[in-house]
C-alpha cells in the first residue's frame, strides 16, 4: 500500500542541535524503503537548505527536498491568494528567501500583507511600521501561533507572541499558515502526491502536530520524546491512533515490514490493551482517552 508520512522535527527527530537516538536509523529506514516523507517545522527562520545542512551535521541523512517549513507554506499561500503580490516582513531569511522564490516583492511602503515570522532581532519600530500598515489595510498573516521557541538557552517568544501585539494594536485577527492549519498540512500531502488515508503525522505536541492530523483525517502517531507526557493525554477531547516513546521504537517495524504503514504493522504487533487506551513502546497502556469523532 503507497504510504507516507509528515514529520515534526524539534523533539521528533532532534533538541536545538542534538540528535534525539534512532532519529537517524528511523529516516535511513524510510529512504532505504523508498517511502515518501516531509520534515515539518512552524520556524520560518531558516531556508530549507540551511536546515538540512544542520540535519545532516548532527547525522540525519535528509536531504534539502525533506524539508517543509511554515515559511514555504506560507509563501505559497500567498502567491496563490495574490500572485506578484508586496508583502511586510517581520522575520528572517527562511521567510524572505521563501517569498521571493514564489515571486512577492519585500516592500517598506504600502504593502497588500505584513507578515510575521520568528525573528529575533525585532524592533519596536517594526512594531510599529507594522501597526500602521495593518490599520491602513494590509492583511496580517502568521507563518505561525507559537508563543514561544525552545531555544538551547531556555524559551524565546515565538511568531504567536509577536502578532498578538499586533492583533491587540490594531484590532485585525491574523490568519496562521502553520500547525495545525490545514493550509500548510495539506500542502505538505499534496506535496508528496499522497491521499487523506494514504499519510500519517507523527509528532511530539498534540495541539499541533496530532490535532493538525486528527482534524484532517490523517493517520498519526505522537512520540513522548518532546514536550508531551503520556499523563498530559486526559487532558484532551481527541487522541492519537498510536503514542511511542520516540521514533526509535519505529525502526524494528519499519525495517520488518517496509511495504505495510506503520498505522497497520503497530496494530498487529501490539498487545491487547484496554478500549481507548494507547500503546506506548513495550505496550504500556496509556490512560483512556475518548477520540473524537472525524467525519
Amino acid at each position: 500500500m503507497r504510504h507516507g508520512y509528515l514529520i515534526d522535527m524539534d523533539g521528533v527527530l532532534c533538541r536545538g542541535r542534538e540528535m534525539i537516538p534512532g532519529a537517524d536509523a528511523f529516516i535511513r529506514a524510510l529512504r532505504q524503503a523508498h517511502i515518501p516523507f516531509l520534515l515539518l517545522t512552524n520556524n520560518s527562520q531558516r531556508s530549507r537548505r540551511d536546515i538540512a545542512t544542520m540535519l545532516q551535521r548532527i547525522g540525519i541523512p535528509v536531504l534539502e527536498e525533506h524539508i517543509f517549513t511554515s515559511a514555504i507554506a506560507t509563501a505559497r499561500f500567498l502567491a496563490r491568494m495574490k500572485p506578484g503580490g508586496t508583502a511586510y516582513v517581520i522575520g528572517e531569511g527562511g521567510l524572505t528567501t521563501a517569498l521571493h522564490i514564489n515571486g512577492f516583492a519585500i516592500v517598506d511602503h504600502a504593502p497588500d500583507f505584513v507578515v510575521v515570522g520568528e525573528g529575533r532581532t525585532v524592533s519596536y519600530e517594526q512594531l510599529e511600521q507594522a501597526v500602521s500598515f495593518v490599520t491602513a489595510g494590509a492583511r496580517l498573516i502568521a507563518t505561525n501561533l507559537d508563543p514561544n521557541c525552545p531555544t538551547e538557552s531556555g524559551l524565546r517568544p515565538g511568531c504567536g507572541a509577536i502578532v498578538a501585539l499586533l492583533e491587540k494594536a490594531t484590532g485585525r485577527q491574523a490568519f496562521s499558515v502553520g500547525k495545525p492549519s490545514p493550509v500548510m498540512l495539506r500542502a505538505a500531502r499534496k506535496e508528496l502526491n499522497l491521499r487523506t488515508e494514504e499519510t500519517c503525522i507523527i509528532g511530539d505536541t498534540m495541539a499541533t502536530d496530532i490535532l493538525g492530523g486528527v482534524q484532517l483525517g490523517f493517520h498519526s502517531i505522537l512520540v513522548l520524546s518532546g514536550s508531551t507526557r503520556a499523563e498530559d493525554l486526559e487532558q484532551y477531547a481527541f487522541c492519537p491512533d498510536f503514542v511511542v516513546d520516540s521514533v526509535a521504537d519505529l525502526v524494528e517495524p519499519l525495517l520488518r515490514q517496509p511495504d505495510t504503514p506503520l498505522w497497520r504493522s503497530l496494530s498487529v504487533s501490539s498487545p491487547a490493551i484496554p478500549s481507548g487506551s494507547q500503546v506506548q513502546s513495550g505496550g504500556t497502556a496509556l490512560p483512556s482517552v475518548q477520540k473524537q469523532a472525524i467525519s
